[in-house]
């Protein structure tokens, strides 16, 4: 490997440099350099200087970034706010890099208040949440509907399987062209392939966008692609095949020639000259039909290469010329091969971009239609908005007079699409003055600050080249009205040591780890803050898989030997160097024990790495975090909740139940199951139900399942699932068997049910099917906080730090070997449009074009490769260890273990271990005091000792009992009277009638009860002849007056009132929650009153059903406890009579709950 010269840098005044905020600035910096600190700095020299907090915009990468910046933001100034004079002058000195005047010293006292009575504040947003305000400011102008939504990633690729149903359902209705082009790819892929291809068109639907208006439509762009594959116009297959068999296209002598020649070779020379001279008797027509098949396959392969040996020695001997006739005619078929190849790549590619523009029409008409907006549609509509002329440029004055200032976080992560809006926001910033510039105090400014070296979401859009492009941009902006935009280097860490940094450089000053690290390829050079502090980088050894021994047919499953993969042996070898070193080990440069919470393990994928390596920690009792983002429907807990969704979906599925039945919600056991699904002679359900009571495990599981069954027919997934959780104490078991990491799942899984029924019909089915068919992670944050060991991806962990990192995955290459299927030449930059697009084929199929864009693709991911490696390696604060295992083949060449290795061994030294094993390790002594960086945290400050309380456990709670509602009597009621009985419904009405005028009479007048009866009872809607309204009115109101019961109906008597209490045991009784139709309390007596509308009314009250005597007797026996002193009397009204009906004491305490 050959190294690059070091260059020299100049670092003073560095950070000072791109704080100041008098002119725009381009930073780059390196790792750990402060970026954010940076960035704050210059926000809060802005305000200092007079700009107005709502005149500032600072975009950032993600919302967590954003976060952080206001929350930093509305520290300082909440300081500020509160601090003495001396303090606050001191504090602005360093910020100002000079004394402060009176003015500023006041205006930053005032500037907390200042920024809390500003309506939006500071505007620190992601792009996302920047480009949804903006469109929600002016959605008229942006063509959207005024009260657009939303939608997250999941709703969208459902809208998009909606639209794709809806395309292939309707095929034929959508034209001949869609339908000849799914058939033809119908042909070429299935249908996760179809997927595949679709959705990167969709990820890249506002470049094709722009592609195809850019070319002038479909036409347009289908000449761009075949000028790009090298095709002329109308050039197909039919038409290469035929010029490639006329009389002139061919060296028809010199075959002949050959063929005779042929003829005294070797017999497969004779074939081959049967071969050629039967297609050179054929006509032209004929051998175009022929060339690509028994013609071709006597020059070329299977696989349409070369064959190595055309000519055998015989042929040679009896024309020397011949095999050069024949190498000639095999070259011209290699090209026809590639033009053929071409031909069908275009027809390919135009078959899809027919189906792909059909599909995303489709996937926009559902959007329009119910005013929705993905997070591509926020970019692509903000861009357009502001990139439009004409009507639109009012929204640019009102813009121009409401933002002076914009900062760009992370700016190499932000796409080509993004800048636009970037660059559309700030185009009068260079043009002169804008709204309202004499009442500026500062020049309108733009500041960046990114590092190229960290650009390692190119899947999100992120161009690392585009971060100098756009550098370029603005300073050519810039001249124009004779401004400069400095860039401003920073290369000081503050985070890591200079063990680490010396890697860093030695490592990335190889060409073969530095080519595509940097746009301009500049050298890499990392200086240290934290001189004097103890550093440490370790280059452990690979470890290749265990020969296996020959084990013979005879060996019992005990006899086999230890067959660990050599991952799983790295992961335990890190586990017990974590276990080693924590407690004991003193992290040097914090003067401190090591503790877990200083650790993290990075992995390049979410692959089953990450999974093994949690279960080493695990197993010696090391405080692991986990993962940072796992897939929802893969965690245990999820698993175990639809598990229990189907069964209440499908009981007769065997397997499904055996799943619940062994899961933390039943806790049957192996023998348990093994007794219950033995020799059943149907379902495991059917088995459960009939043996209940031999058990009372099996009773218990039986009852349990039951009632889910019960509630998947009526309740709502969220309902549903809420119950089995809360009320039936399957939380509770989920996080006794998986820990307290499950649950986050469980509650994502419970919000993903309320997301389903807000935007569909709630059911069970319907909601599992939606959840297996789209895919949910769930994120965690791995921000400091708990003292665990963290294992996230390097991707999870920039913007984080660690004492200690581990590199144990250095040995893979996947995903820097993929290529995407589309491909988009590069075309002109300053559009940002490509010149094409082509959808490169598998196998055979590829041509040259395409396998060089192929190339280039891959080689760019390889770049990125290389950018990942450097976002790892600078996470470690102090230490670094680097690991790796590999494959039967070994590693593959260019790895990251390949990059590190030359570099480390050339610095480091090699390192005898006590176990015998050499490691290559550099190392920076403690020569300092601690810095002090990380030695005080949440997890390690010092707590007062809990009260002697707070350690016992709590005594058992009584288990609630299951409620009590008399209204919903469990026994059996009588029969209702059918609407639809002999009478026609008119009992049913009548009473109805009834219930309603004794529930609102007694709340009216006396002596307007009447009048107002006769009103309602009038209602056209009611359908009642004059004579039954005048029997209605004359009933009721015989029962209202009756002396009897008038009372019950008169001034202190209440309508519908709620009850709540316990009946029976204090202890064991049930709770009961109901509410009566009349209630009357005197200081007498309590007398309850309940209406029966559609039964008929029995004799007495010994005809009573018990359901209904139960139900008297539970609101007798709560009324009874609050009102002791007094007896309470219960009254049942039949409205088909009318007829009161009073219930004795004896009857009802017979049915006393």
């Amino acid at each position: 490997m050959s190294k690059r010269p070091a260059p020299t840098q100049d670092l003073t005044g560095a950070q000072v440099a791109a704080a100041d905020p008098t002119q725009s600035v381009w930073v780059s910096a390196n790792a750990g350099t402060g970026k954010t600190h940076v960035l704050i700095e210059r926000i809060l020299r802005l305000l200092v200087a007079g700009t107005p907090p709502n005149r500032i915009l600072c975009l950032t990468f993600t919302k967590a970034a954003a976060a952080e910046v206001a929350t930093r933001l509305s520290t300082r100034l909440g300081h500020w706010a509160a601090m003495d004079a001396n303090t606050l002058e001191e504090n602005l000195k360093a910020l100002l890099n000079k004394a402060p005047i009176e003015a500023e010293i006041s205006r930053a006292r005032s500037l907390f208040a200042q920024v809390l009575e500003t309506p939006e504040g500071i505007r620190v947003r992601n792009l996302h949440s920047f480009a949804e305000s903006l469109l929600s400011r002016f959605p008229v102008e942006a063509g959207l509907a005024p009260h657009f939504s939303v939608i997250d990633e999941r709703r969208a690729s459902e809208l998009r399987n909606e639209a794709r149903d809806r395309l292939l359902t309707r095929g034929g209705k959508e034209g001949k062209s869609v339908r000849a082009a799914l058939n033809h790819l119908a042909g070429l892929v299935n249908q996760d392939q179809f997927a595949d291809v679709m959705r990167e068109l969709n990820d890249k639907r506002a470049v094709f966008k722009r592609l195809v208006a850019e070319r002038g439509g479909h036409e347009g762009l289908m000449a761009a692609v075949r000028q790009a594959l090298g095709l002329g116009p109308g050039e197909t297959v039919d038409v290469v095949l035929n010029t490639a068999a006329t009389d002139t296209a061919f060296d028809a002598a010199g075959l002949k020639q050959a063929v005779e020649a042929l003829g005294h070779g070797t017999k497969t020379d004779q074939e081959r000259a049967r071969g050629i001279g039967a297609w050179l008797a054929m006509t032209p027509a004929h051998r175009a039909n022929a060339l690509a098949g028994d013609y071709a396959n006597q020059f070329l392969t299977k696989d349409r290469d070369a064959r190595k040996k055309i000519t055998t020695k015989g042929t040679d001997e009896a024309d020397p010329g011949a095999e050069a006739i024949l190498r000639t005619e095999q070259e011209r078929l290699l090209a026809m091969v590639q033009r053929l190849k071409a031909c069908a790549m275009a027809a390919a590619t135009e078959s899809l971009l027919i189906v792909g523009e059909a599909l995303l029409a489709a996937y926009e008409r559902i959007k329009r239609t119910r005013a929705l907006l993905d997070y591509d549609d926020l970019i692509e509509k903000a861009q357009d908005l502001l990139s439009r002329g004409g009507g639109v440029s009012w929204v640019h004055y009102k813009l121009d007079g409401g933002i002076d200032h914009i900062l760009v976080d992370e700016a190499q992560d932000t796409s080509p699409e993004q800048w636009q809006i970037i660059a559309g926001l700030s185009g009068e910033f260079f043009t002169g003055l804008g709204a309202g510039d004499q009442l500026r105090p500062l020049d309108r400014t733009v500041f960046a600050v990114g590092d190229e070296k960290q650009s390692i979401y190119s899947f999100q859009g992120a161009d690392p080249a585009r971060f100098g492009i756009m550098r370029d941009h603005f300073r050519s902006q810039a001249a124009v009205v004779d401004s400069g935009l400095p860039e401003v280097e920073l290369a000081v860490s503050y985070r890591s040591t200079a063990a680490i940094l010396t890697a860093v450089d030695a490592v990335f000053g190889f060409e073969a780890a530095a080519d595509g690290l940097t746009w301009e390829d500049k050298p890499i050079r990392h200086h240290s803050k934290r001189q004097g502090q103890g550093g440490l980088v370790e280059l452990w050894p690979t470890l290749s898989p265990e020969e296996v021994p020959d084990t013979r047919p005879w060996d019992a499953p005990l006899d086999q030997m230890d067959q660990a993969s050599p991952a799983a042996r790295l992961a335990d070898r890190i586990a017990e160097t974590i276990d080693a070193m924590r407690g004991k080990e003193v992290l040097e440069s914090a003067g401190r024990p090591i503790e877990p919470g200083d650790i993290m393990i990075l992995v390049r994928t979410r692959g089953a790495f990450a999974d093994i390596m949690v279960r080493a920690l695990e197993r010696r009792g090391i405080p692991v975090a986990g993962r940072d983002r796992l897939k929802l429907l893969d965690h245990l807990a999820v698993m175990d909740l639809m598990a229990v969704g189907h069964f209440a979906l499908l009981p007769g599925d065997d397997l499904t139940l055996a799943s619940v039945l062994k899961g933390p919600f039943i806790e049957f056991d192996d023998q348990m199951l093994f007794d219950l699904a033995h020799q059943r002679p149907g379902t495991l359900w059917g088995a459960l139900r009939d043996r209940r009571d031999e058990r009372p495990e099996f009773a218990q599981a039986e009852q349990k399942l039951s009632s889910l069954l019960a509630a998947a027919d009526s309740t709502p997934p969220y309902e549903f699932y809420a119950h089995l959780l809360e009320a039936g104490g399957g939380r509770r078991d989920l996080l006794a068997h998986l820990g307290p990491e499950a649950g986050e799942p469980v509650d994502v899984f419970l919000g993903l049910a309320l997301d389903f029924e807000r935007d569909h019909v709630g059911s069970l089915e319907g909601f599992l099917y939606w959840l297996e068919r789209g895919e949910t992670d769930v994120k965690r944050e791995m921000e400091r906080g708990l003292n665990e060991v963290r294992v996230l991806t390097v991707h999870g962990a920039k913007g984080l730090e660690s004492e200690i990192v581990f590199l144990p995955d250095t040995c893979s290459m996947q995903g820097a070997q993929l290529s995407p299927r589309l491909h988009w030449p590069e075309g002109d930059d300053d559009k940002n449009v490509p010149e094409a697009v082509i959808w490169r084929m598998s196998g055979n199929e590829e041509e040259a074009v395409t396998k060089n864009l192929r190339e280039q693709a891959q080689e760019e991911a390889r770049r990125e490769y290389r950018r990942l490696l450097y976002v790892a390696m600078t996470r470690a604060r102090d230490r670094l260890y680097i690991g790796g295992w590999e494959g039967k083949n070994g590693r593959p060449e260019g790895c990251w273990y390949d990059l590190m290795e030359p570099a480390i061994q050339d610095i480091g030294e090699e390192i005898q271990l006590p176990t015998g094993e050499a490691v290559w390790r550099l190392s920076t002594p403690q020569e300092s005091g601690p810095d002090g960086i990380g030695t005080v945290t949440e997890r390690t400050q010092i707590m007062e000792p809990a009260p002697d309380w707070a350690l016992r456990s709590p005594p058992p709670e009584p288990e609630p009992t299951r409620p009590l509602a008399p209204s919903r009597p469990s026994g059996d009621e009588p029969a209702v009277i059918s609407p639809l009985s002999d009478d026609d419904g008119a009992r049913f009405k009548r009473g109805l009638l009834v219930h309603r005028l004794l529930q609102s009479l007694p709340d009216i007048a006396l002596d307007e009860r009447e009048a107002r009866a006769k009103v309602f009872l009038a209602r056209p809607s009611l359908e009642l002849e004059a004579k039954e309204q005048e029997a209605l009115l004359a009933e009721t109101l015989s029962v209202l007056g009756d002396p009897d019961h008038a009372d019950l109906f008169g001034p202190g008597s209440m309508a519908e009132v709620p009850i709540t209490g316990i009946v029976g045991d204090p202890e064991t009784g049930q709770v009961l929650t109901g509410q009566v139709d009349r209630l009357l309390v005197t200081k007498d007596a309590v007398t309850v009153i309940d209406f029966k509308t559609n039964r008929p009314p029995p004799e007495t009250e010994h005809d009573v059903a018990p359901a209904y005597l139960r139900q008297m007797a539970a609101y007798q026996a709560a009324l009874a406890q609050v009102y002791p002193d007094r007896p309470v009397r219960a009254v049942l009204l039949w409205t088909l009579g009318p007829r009161l009906m009073p219930l004795s004491d004896e009857i009802l305490a017979a049915h006393a709950p």
